[in-house]
């Protein structure tokens, strides 16, 4: 998809609030594709080329949360806003656990949408840029890493890791058998320190240590208090 601004993909079955999200977000100089349910848009978000997709939970043929399962099986980066008539905490929780990068509750305003939309992104754009830069290759006793394909091998057997998965391991391998705060890698990683965002990466460091577990000589380390340390020789 080519588009001279940022390119969102809009997943809202109301159609009035579709057209209306859809128009103002065109005058702040955004590309906006809409779909009307899920099936829909993740044929549409297939295709490639969005910079964020913009999702009601609740839409007919497949939800919100299971297309955000869908993109997150296959793209760590790509940001999430959620769109919901729910305020029930436990539905923010389980949008955060999926990997959504906001969250906003019906009914809201479009300065507020413009400002977390852009906030997002601009985090997003730290993130991939921090990532791209300085040493990519590692070898971790038994292990070696290549963080500009996204493989972790061992011997001959190789593990394609995900975006987000490739960028956490990189963090820790620049802080080889050095503890780094947990704010930091939330802050480097996820772009943001909030309470979600360390549940995911929770989830994210128990990837990792399945993955390192067939050498014991490298292990990642929780230090009480302080963050992770990477034990490798």
């Amino acid at each position: 998809m080519n588009h001279d601004g940022p390119g969102i993909l809009l997943l809202e079955d109301d159609k009035n609030l579709g057209f209306m999200l859809s128009e103002h977000l065109q005058m702040n100089g955004f590309e906006v594709t809409r779909c009307l349910d899920g099936e829909d848009g993740f044929e549409k978000y297939s295709e490639g080329g969005f910079d964020l997709c913009l999702v009601d939970v609740m839409m007919p043929r497949m939800d919100g949360f299971t297309f955000a399962r869908k993109v997150r099986e296959v793209d760590d980066r790509t940001p999430i806003i959620f769109l919901t008539a729910r305020s029930l905490k436990e539905d923010k929780i389980e949008g955060f656990k999926i990997g959504c990068d906001d969250y906003l509750t019906k009914p809201f305003s479009i300065e507020e949408l413009l400002f977390r939309i852009k906030a997002v992104l601009k985090r997003s754009a730290k993130v991939i840029d921090g990532a791209n830069s300085g040493r990519t290759q590692f070898k971790l006793g038994n292990f070696e890493f290549d963080y500009d394909t996204q493989i972790l091998a061992l011997n001959d057997e190789k593990r394609k890791l995900t975006p987000k998965e490739a960028d956490l391991l990189r963090l820790l391998c620049l802080n080889v058998n050095t503890v780094i705060s947990r704010n930091d890698i939330l802050s480097q990683i996820w772009g943001n320190e909030n309470y979600f965002s360390g549940r995911s990466m929770d989830v994210f460091v128990s990837r990792l240590r399945k993955y390192l577990k067939d050498d014991d000589r490298v292990q990642i380390m929780g230090v009480h208090g302080k963050g992770l340390r990477l034990i490798a020789p």
